[in-house]
């Protein structure tokens, strides 16, 4: 192993601590697995283990020990990284951490795995030693399959902690890690789900079906062939009403994500009824079966609020490419530059706040949501200069990154083949691998 982490301890045995302790014990470590109920550690690695594709193997379940956190947390004391993976609640979390706080040893690290509640909140007034120790690993599910980390350090939070943690996720546990800062839903989250809240409420008033959103916001975007749509029913419209939620209680005042910090009305009665996406067997799209034992797929028309049979969207050449189709003056290609110009635009104006730079966010996106360009990239694809032009043409406002390439006289945000980005002081950086 590369880093000096080699005993790890996760707490919280659902979906996510689960997947954690489960790609730490594939990749060498010892792991102690708790929580509450000290049953839910031993069922979580029998489905590791379980279905056609296992995530660990017998060998691998032999290096977690499971246990509960009222018997167990003491055993936690010589442990090199103790990741917190329990529900989000914040007064939870911090009970926790102070219970933590009196048994870990010296040198050793703690990180939660919050994707919505500030570290900040959770570390306040804690011991310093604490404060030094702590950080943010925000990894994207399932673990096993997903490459993006999001690394956030607190205030006090020590470059030597930041180190390893850097090496340890990089190297042994072999993610792509991502350096973030302690806002609102880091980066991926910040920017994914403004695109997702953004294009419900900005395709309802588009006038094109369903199908032929998601076609657009799929492969000519170079996005999930799940679309829009196809994506929230695999999330889930009750996941992203507590996100909406999250977002309307956190986001600063004068942030454009405010807008769409609620599901529209629509789908908000889809949410009621229980009508939540491909958990609950159908949301804006299912399976439907037939007496002979056939299938197919209906949509649910969001006008009509009826099922009707899914109809394949074929898109004209000029909505196949983003160069082309954010340019074209018909239905399809005003919807995409409206949500699309809006969220490379959010993009733009969120560094510094959420990065230093836009070669995080750009491996934030691809990392973490399957991107095949992040929005940077995408925005050399469309052609930077030309995108801002059409954006203050149509009386939106040039700012953050685009601002610093249009005022430094640049066409590019990246150049030679990749190897070097824009900075927000109008120079150029090698990017690091």
């Amino acid at each position: 192993m590369n880093a000096d982490i080699k005993k790890v301890a996760v707490i919280g045995a659902g979906t996510m601590g689960a997947g954690i302790a489960g790609l730490a014990a594939t990749k060498g470590c010892d792991v102690i697995l708790l929580d509450l109920d000290a049953a839910a550690p031993v069922a979580a690695i029998e489905r590791l283990q379980a279905g056609k594709r296992p995530v660990i193997t017998a060998e691998h379940a032999a290096r977690i020990t499971p246990g509960s956190i009222d018997a167990d947390l003491a055993k936690l004391a010589d442990s090199d990284w103790i990741c917190e993976a329990i529900v989000e609640d914040l007064q939870i979390k911090r009970d926790l951490f102070e219970r933590l706080e009196k048994i870990r040893s010296d040198g050793s690290i703690l990180t939660t795995n919050t994707s919505g509640i500030p570290l900040r909140d959770i570390y306040a007034g804690m011991p310093e030693r604490l404060q030094q120790d702590i950080a943010v690993t925000h990894f994207f599910n399932p673990v096993h399959i997903m490459k993006l980390v999001e690394l956030v350090p607190g205030t006090q939070t020590s470059d030597t902690v930041m180190q390893r943690l850097n090496t340890f996720l990089a190297a042994d546990l072999e993610k792509g890690v991502v350096n973030a800062k302690d806002t609102v839903n880091f980066i991926g989250n910040r920017i994914g789900c403004f695109w997702m809240l953004a294009g419900l409420h900005k395709a309802a008033d588009a006038g094109i079906s369903m199908e032929t959103v998601d076609a657009l916001m799929a492969k000519p975007i170079g996005l999930p062939p799940t679309g829009l749509y196809g994506l929230i029913d695999l999330i889930g419209l009750d996941v992203m009403d507590l996100v909406a939620k999250n977002l309307a209680a956190n986001l600063p005042a004068s942030d454009p994500g405010l807008a769409f910090a609620s599901l529209p009305a629509t789908e908000a009665a889809m949410h009621a009824k229980g009508q939540l996406g491909r958990k609950t067997g159908g949301g804006f799209y299912k399976m439907t079966r037939t007496d002979d034992g056939g299938k197919f797929m209906e949509t649910f028309d969001l006008k009509q609020t009826d099922w009707r049979p899914m109809e394949p969207a074929t898109l004209a050449e000029a909505h196949q490419a983003i160069e082309t189709m954010l340019f074209s003056d018909d239905a399809e290609g005003r919807f995409a530059w409206d949500l699309m110009s809006a969220t490379l635009s959010y993009s733009s104006a969120l560094i510094p706040e959420i990065s230093d730079d836009i070669v995080n966010v750009d491996r934030a996106m691809k990392w973490g949501f399957n991107w095949a360009q992040g929005p940077f990239e995408l925005l050399d694809s469309i052609g930077p200069v030309q995108f801002a032009e059409k954006v203050a043409a149509t009386g939106g406002t040039v700012d953050g990154m685009l601002k610093v390439l249009t005022d430094n006289g640049h066409s590019s945000f990246y150049r030679n083949n990749g190897t070097e980005f824009l900075t927000l002081d109008g120079n150029y950086a090698k990017v690091a691998s």
